[in-house]
């Protein structure tokens, strides 16, 4: 089920992650097409203030996934709420907080950047100014558009995600145009543009919050000092990830200002806006990794975790493959929906081709660095981030600038990533000893968890497998030397609940579309049984509570039974999956 789940929440995750970069895709081609390098100058320079909102609404996104992961994971909804409620105020204060900071300080922000009048001229600088000042009015969609994502993942709402992106794209197009074609309102019309699409997003996002149907409820008396600090904690990763990325615009597009002046800026401004689509992928992949593994790793299952890992890394391998066979092989056209000035073209589209080759190991690096986020390894996350997005590069495309020119900080990107997978392999192969394996790169402590032989795993797409996997269940606790009567208890929960299930739930006999995941667990002092199933919503906890007025006995008796036997019962519907955890 883990594989299946991750490819249904793969493409509304690249899409999520191509929230900010498409609004950026589609401004930069429609200022490089209509406005001029002067304007793509401006655009580049502005381009660290935009991600730091991305990097603090990336923050919150992230810190959301870890936190409801793990509440989530163990059936605990007060907490879950309490994360949602602290979240949407905290986006709250920060965005407003931001937008006030940029408006009262644009000039020293610009100048800051290296756009200052002394640097770029007067005509960049103030073009600097304008799209700053555009862009700003829509920062708080845009932040509330980024912590929106991991909770409708997680309620299983993926068609509104699509439709949310795609009618974002669709307008900043519209926008754009009108804005060069009718208005005329230059840079400031273009970073406008950007902001009402955003607000396009986050209008079709949020009825979502509204409905009663909603598996999120928002209450003040849930927000709490606590939750914000488990927010920020779980999201600093994240956080460091996104000021690396912003501290290397910031030195590349010195480095570039020194050694290729303003027409190597504009070439990094369409290489960089690219990037991010191709990153796009990437960043997909990762965050269904991250969300997945924070889920498993509260839910201890060793076994879904590995097999998490060796399917994310295949998925990275490929996909980014491909991306970058495609990439290379459209630069040229690609470049040239950008920029139509010779020189610039001609630097950004060798470039462009130079870049996409640490496309694979930048996947590599992203997605391991969010699971290890996911599994509780903070320290190792922050230290990938630093040194892949940050220091390895930046001080690559320094030293390589030197010898190699402008071709020398494209080939940095090459090197930072390269060299960032080889010590994360280093570290993995010093813990858990030399080998490419997915145990291995799991990097799971030995305890964690319970040992294979104390663990039953099946899964069932019919009524036989059903049978089947009940008196298997059952054998296994005799074998372990469990009472006969509790053997054979669990044995009949697990044929009651998952008949149910195959009854209610699949759509006949030859559906192949449903299965059902059970998992025993014994302890010292208990037996834990979860059932999870990607059916329609059903809980049986919630159902026993409704109908517990019912006079006829027999009605529901093997709910009954089942509900009133156990010491305790949780359920859980996340990603779209019924979660069903009986102690016994």
């Amino acid at each position: 089920m883990i594989k299946t789940l991750f490819r249904q929440m793969l493409l509304t995750q690249i899409l999520s992650a191509m929230t900010v970069t498409l609004c950026m895709l589609i401004d930069n081609i429609m200022i490089g097409r209509f406005l001029g390098v002067d304007s793509m100058t401006a655009y580049g320079l502005a381009t660290p203030i935009l991600l730091v909102f991305a990097a603090l609404g990336s923050m919150l996104s992230a810190g959301i996934q870890v936190m409801c992961g793990k509440t989530m994971g163990t059936g605990d909804t007060k907490s879950t709420n309490g994360c949602y409620s602290t979240s949407v105020s905290l986006t709250g204060i920060i965005a407003v907080v931001g937008v006030l900071v940029v408006i009262i300080f644009t000039q020293p922000i610009c100048d800051l950047l290296g756009a200052g009048v002394s640097n770029v001229g007067a005509e960049v600088s103030g073009l600097t100014k304008d799209y700053l000042r555009g862009f700003i009015i829509g920062a708080p969609a845009f932040m509330f558009s980024l912590i929106m994502v991991p909770y409708m993942q997680i309620s299983g709402s993926r068609t509104r995600l699509v439709v949310a992106v795609a009618a974002m794209t669709v307008a900043d197009v519209i926008f754009d145009l009108l804005n060069v074609l009718v208005f005329h309102g230059g840079t400031f019309g273009m970073g406008l543009a950007s902001s009402l699409s955003y607000y396009v997003a986050f209008f079709i996002g949020v009825p979502y919050f509204f409905k009663k149907s909603c598996i999120f409820k928002f209450s003040f008396s849930l927000v709490s000092a606590k939750n914000c600090k488990y927010l920020i904690k779980y999201g600093v990763p994240t956080l460091i990830n996104q000021i690396s990325l912003v501290l290397l615009t910031f030195v590349l597009n010195n480095v570039l200002l020194d050694v290729g002046r303003n027409l190597a800026v504009a070439a990094y401004s369409v290489i960089s806006t690219v990037g991010n689509i191709c990153y796009s992928f990437s960043s997909g992949i990762a965050a269904v990794a991250l969300m997945l593994s924070s889920i498993l790793f509260a839910d201890g299952d060793r076994t879904a975790l590995k097999t998490l890992v060796r399917t994310m890394t295949v998925y990275a391998v490929a996909i980014c493959g491909v991306v970058t066979a495609v990439i290379f092989a459209f630069a040229d056209p690609l470049i040239t929906l950008f920029i139509t000035n010779p020189a610039a073209k001609g630097i950004a589209v060798k470039g462009l081709r130079i870049f996409v080759l640490s496309l694979v190991p930048c996947a590599l690096n992203t997605t391991y660095k969010n699971y290890y986020q996911g599994v509780d390894k903070e320290i190792f996350t922050q230290v990938i981030s630093v040194l892949q997005n940050f220091a390895l590069t930046a001080l690559s495309a320094f030293l390589l600038s030197r010898f190699m020119g402008v071709t020398g900080v494209w080939t940095g990107f090459i090197c930072g990533e390269g060299l960032t997978l080889i010590i994360i392999c280093i570290v993995v192969f010093v813990r858990k000893g030399f080998g490419f394996t997915a145990e291995k790169f799991a990097l799971l402590d030995d305890d964690y968890g319970v040992s294979d032989d104390k663990c039953f795993e099946v899964s069932v797409t019919d009524i036989t497998g059903v049978v089947a996997a009940s008196e298997k269940a059952g054998e296994f606790c005799k074998k372990h030397h469990r009472l006969s009567k509790l053997s054979t208890f669990i044995a009949l929960s697990i044929e009651e609940m998952a008949y149910n299930i195959v009854s209610h739930g699949f759509d006949g006999e030859n559906d192949t579309s449903h299965s059902i995941d059970i998992r025993l667990i014994l302890l010292d002092n208990s037996c834990i049984l979860r059932i999870r199933d990607n059916c329609k919503g059903f809980d049986p906890v919630k159902y026993l509570e409704l109908h517990a007025d019912d006079e006829d006995p027999t009605a529901h008796i093997g709910i009954r039974m089942v509900m009133r036997s156990v010491r305790d019962a949780r359920y859980v519907n996340s990603m779209g999956l019924n979660n069903l955890t009986l102690t016994f």
